[in-house]
Formats: structure tokens, C-alpha cells, sequence
């Protein structure tokens, strides 16, 4: 799909996530605003490349109190790249994760708007969907920068190791499922989630 394409869909994936929570108004950051909230996803300017990955596994006592928490499991890798034709950083994610009841992996992955967004003046987010109508998420961080907050309705998934199959999967949120708060770690525990062999290996030399 085209990027033409790609970015509307990330900025109206964003918007549903935000009129889910009934919140205020949303307006396209700045520039600077834009490259601050990036040095802080990746820890410092992000150059050519750079990624961050976030991590939670929830423990039986968590589960426990959260009965109708679907999810027992969530890895976010955000990623970024310079594009040369136009020397602009463009921002992608990838999302595994494990349901509590099932021992499958599944992902799911997209693109980011390049900018990100503001909702009520107090909270900067980055926007990405899922090509092709498959939903999306609102990634924003926790204060001191250790922590993704991530927010969807619904977003296209798939089986870890099987791709390319052909049944349509959707992760909705429910009542336990619409917000995860991520730990920052350190980017070798996302290798699980990318498949090109130079990608790798760029992802551990970060």
C-alpha cells in the first residue's frame, strides 16, 4: 500500500481510539513537538534507525484481579527509519502478544504517522494502524519515559507462525483490555517479532 495511503489510515486509527474514550479535541503536534516525543520513545534522536521495545507479562495474581483480562502477555516494538527520498522519519510498530486461555503467539504490525498528536494539551501520542481497514492503536509514554501506554479498540492480529492465513483475527478491547501499560526493555526481547535477518541484526546492535 502506498504511504499516501499508509498515513491517513494510521491518523483515523488514532482518531477512533480517541473518541473510544470520549476524550477532547486532537491536533497534529509540531515539528519539535514531533521530534521531542521521538527522542523520547528511543531513548535519544533516533538517526537512520532506531527501536524501542516494551515488554509485559502479567503474573496469576494480576490475572486474578482481572478476570475478564484477555491478554496474559504483550511485547510492543516500535521501530524508525529515515527515508532518503525525502529525509523523513517514518514510525512502525509491531505487536505480539499471548492470550491467557491459549498457547499460541499472535502479532500484529503497521505504520505510525510520522507526527503525533496531542489530546486535551497534557498528553502526546504517536498514531498507527494496520493496513487495509484492520484497525489501530495510540502509543504514548509514562512520565519519566520507562513505560508505553498503549490504547486500541480493535486491531487486526494474526498466528505468530502463520502469517499468511487466510482466517480474518481481530483483538477487541473489553473491560480489561483496552489499555496496557509496557515496561521499556532492552530490544533484544522483541527479536521474536521481526523476521528479516539484517532488521535483526540492527535491532540487536541498538
Amino acid at each position: 500500500m502506498k504511504l499516501a495511503l499508509i498515513l491517513p489510515l494510521a491518523f483515523v486509527a488514532f482518531i477512533g481510539v480517541a473518541r473510544a474514550e470520549e476524550a477532547g479535541d486532537i491536533h497534529e503536534a509540531t515539528a519539535s513537538e514531533a521530534e521531542a516525543f521521538n527522542a523520547r520513545i528511543y531513548a535519544g534522536p533516533p538517526g537512520k534507525t532506531a527501536y524501542a521495545c516494551f515488554v509485559r507479562r502479567y503474573d496469576a495474581a494480576h490475572l486474578a484481579q482481572h478476570p475478564k483480562q484477555k491478554v496474559a502477555s504483550m511485547k510492543l516494538l516500535v521501530s524508525a527509519e529515515t527515508y532518503e527520498v525525502d529525509n523523513q522519519l517514518r514510525n512502525s510498530f509491531r505487536l505480539g502478544f499471548r492470550y491467557r486461555n491459549r498457547s499460541s503467539d499472535f502479532d500484529s504490525s503497521g505504520s505510525c504517522h510520522h507526527a503525533v498528536f496531542t489530546k486535551d494539551g497534557n498528553e502526546v501520542r504517536l498514531g498507527c494502524g494496520v493496513d487495509c481497514e484492520g484497525g489501530g492503536l495510540g502509543i504514548a509514554l509514562s512520565k519519566d519515559d520507562k513505560s508505553a501506554i498503549v490504547r486500541f479498540e480493535s486491531i487486526r492480529i494474526w498466528l505468530h507462525d502463520n502469517p499468511t492465513e487466510d482466517e480474518d483475527r481481530t483483538l477487541v478491547a473489553g473491560q480489561d483490555d483496552g489499555i496496557f501499560r509496557l515496561d521499556r526493555v532492552d530490544n533484544s526481547e522483541c527479536a521474536a517479532l521481526v523476521t528479516d535477518r539484517k532488521e535483526l541484526a540492527a535491532l540487536r546492535h541498538k
